[in-house]
């Protein structure tokens, strides 16, 4: 855990967020500043910052980030008529927590460039 990362402190239990799913390997809540009707964050447990940190052995987990996003578009009444995933890399990306996560997002027409 890298306490210095929000999203590691949501997963702890030491910020306040509003939980949608979670099991062993990722938490799902709802974005602070939604770019859509339904704008949930899929968080791995385990503090990768970039996607350039991702290894061999974590492939698993990056399938399971996906998987959890089907099953919460499923949910959310979202799947079949349709939903954005987004995952930033890096500051040119505008991502702004260090800590990888998927956008899911949903609910109403997608604009440009997000939501």
């Amino acid at each position: 855990m890298d306490q210095n990362c929000v999203f590691c402190r949501i997963i702890a239990g030491q910020s306040p967020s509003e939980m949608v799913y979670e099991d062993d390997q990722v938490v799902a809540f709802l974005d602070l500043n939604p770019a859509a009707p339904i704008h949930v964050l899929i968080v791995p447990r385990d503090h990768i910052p970039s996607i350039n940190h991702i290894t061999s052995d974590q492939e698993a987990l990056i399938g399971h980030l996906f998987t959890t996003a089907k099953q919460l578009a499923d949910s959310n009444g979202i799947a079949k008529s349709g939903y954005r995933l987004i995952m930033n890399s890096g500051p040119d990306a505008l991502q702004t927590v260090f800590h990888i996560h998927l956008h899911l997002l949903g609910g109403g027409q997608m604009r440009f460039p997000m939501g």
